[in-house]
């Protein structure tokens, strides 16, 4: 699923709000529109098929929950919903924290042979687009990015990785995501 127009963006909004009024049908179209994204996001952090359709699974409870609290002047629908998502994959990979994580840069050798919703998301256009914003980071930065929303690395892990004071680690995120907006709003 690629979200590329305003038009397409305005329907989600909408079907959202709608959701946030306990309408099941919009829900069950939001959840058709956007889970194979959302799915997408939760595998590429998570790495394993169970675990990402439990957190999607988790993600959309929440959904039908929270929705009444979207508020599209501060969001899109979809930046709310990969957030949430993203968000979910974070807290599961914390309680997972005994297990060692994989090297972060290895993540981009993970593939998944069978087609999935998550070859589906990553062939996207908004994928193809953050890629590209994410190429235009310094190596180091944009490695910590990588780390900190596709593991959910904490800042003192970062700093501790990278050997730099927790201040300029968290200056290196804060600046990296003003110019990833920067890029995408473009």
């Amino acid at each position: 699923m690629s979200v590329t127009s305003p038009a397409e963006r305005d329907e989600l909004n909408r079907l959202l709000i709608q959701t946030g009024h306990n309408d099941q049908k919009a829900f069950a179209e939001l959840y058709k529109r956007t889970s194979s994204k959302l799915f997408g996001v939760c595998l590429r952090m998570l790495r394993d098929r169970g675990e990402a359709e439990e957190v999607l699974q988790e993600t959309y409870t929440t959904v039908w929950r929270r929705a009444g609290g979207f508020d599209a002047a501060k969001a899109s629908a979809i930046t709310w919903l990969v957030t949430l998502s993203r968000n979910k994959a974070i807290d599961r990979l914390r309680q997972h924290r005994e297990e060692l994580l994989d090297d972060p840069s290895r993540l981009e050798e993970n593939v998944d042979e069978q087609p999935t919703p998550a070859a589906d998301a990553e062939t996207s256009q908004e994928y193809r687009r953050l890629e590209r914003c994410l190429d235009e980071l310094e190596p180091q930065q944009r490695s910590s990015v990588r780390e900190a929303f596709f593991t959910g690395a904490t800042y003192n892990e970062l700093a501790t990785r990278c050997k730099v004071p927790l201040g300029t680690m968290k200056s290196w995120i804060r600046r990296s995501l003003m110019q990833l907006r920067t890029c995408l709003d473009q």
